[in-house]
């Protein structure tokens, strides 16, 4: 967790925000239940400290949200800048921030609904099937508008201790409330860190207890989100691999689905699964199933995409 900064009292507005947030327009919005504000800041302008996002996320006192999307032109964000030298075309960047304040290198559900706020906004025209190239932290994602939402190719995988995984190893031990004993886990990078567990049954899934973050050892230089997930039996359907998945987000708690946790997931179960595991997966989440596909990338490396819905809820201005 982030420390987030201190105000006064004298620098509060009548609702208890920072001053600084008053006036402030935003947007509700959530991919399969993991909920976001956005805030249309084209030129840059708006400058939100770790406190200010923290206070608009929290969710007893603020909004409430899981995330805060800040949807900026690339051009005024150094990380953005440095994108476009190669990716001109990468017109809007995605300055994403955990619900505690703290920086994050992307979303999966949040660059959907970062897409679909876009659209609502007017900024961009996206017809359906086509495409648009979305800077992040985590390098640029080409998002596809469908006829059921949007799809996104995340980039390619890689696991964060590859030695372990060449051994076909375990790379962590996980404990949560709730498990009898720690389990081992797989990590896995989709731009940012996931450690994978696998549980064998759906109730030792519904007794595992994420409202504390789980312990990783070792942990990944930056923290990480930790997936329990639950193979289907039988794995695959009609060519499709099934899990059923829960997840801890650094910086958030527990949310009701996490795109590139999904990612991290079918990766995992793939790659246990052996060569003959398919491509596409239906991962269910507490807010619904998003799907994963595995393909090849421009450069020939393996990518993986990530599809479904995103929906935004209300608009207010902050008082």
């Amino acid at each position: 967790m982030t420390n987030t900064s201190s105000v006064s009292a004298a620098s509060l507005s009548a609702s208890g925000f920072p001053a600084s947030l008053s006036g402030l327009p935003f947007a509700k919005g959530h991919g399969t239940g993991n909920d976001f504000v956005l805030v249309a800041d084209p030129g840059g302008t708006r400058e939100l400290s770790a406190g200010d996002v923290a206070a608009v996320c929290d969710r007893h006192r603020g909004v409430g949200a899981d995330g805060f999307i800040r949807a900026v032109r690339s051009e005024h964000v150094p990380e953005g800048r440095a994108l476009l030298q190669t990716a001109p075309e990468a017109e809007w960047f995605m300055d994403y921030r955990n619900s505690d304040g703290s920086v994050s290198e992307m979303c999966g559900n949040g660059v959907r609904v970062f897409v679909h706020f876009l659209l609502a906004e007017n900024l961009v025209e996206l017809a359906e099937g086509a495409s648009l190239v979305i800077g992040t932290r985590a390098g640029l994602k080409t998002v596809t508008r469908t006829a059921g939402g949007y799809a996104v190719d995340m980039g390619p995988w890689e696991f964060i201790y590859p030695d372990h995984a060449a051994a076909k190893s375990m790379d962590t031990v996980v404990d949560a409330d709730g498990l009898e004993v720690p389990r081992p886990g797989l990590s896995v990078s989709m731009g940012n860190p996931h450690t994978v567990v696998a549980l064998a049954e759906l109730k030792e899934l519904a007794a595992t207890n994420l409202a504390k973050a789980p312990s990783v050892q070792p942990e990944p230089a930056n923290g990480t989100n930790v997936e329990f997930v639950v193979p289907a039996e039988p794995l695959v359907e009609d060519g499709v691999g099934l899990v059923t998945m829960r997840v801890h987000e650094r910086g958030v708690g527990e949310t009701l689905s996490c795109g590139t946790g999904a990612c991290a997931a079918a990766v995992a179960t793939r790659f246990w699964a052996g060569p003959e595991a398919p491509d596409a997966w239906a991962v269910t989440v507490p807010g619904g199933v998003v799907g994963v596909r595995f393909l090849t990338g421009p450069e020939g490396r393996e990518h993986v995409e990530l599809s479904g819905p995103a929906v935004l809820v209300a608009r207010g201005v902050l008082l």
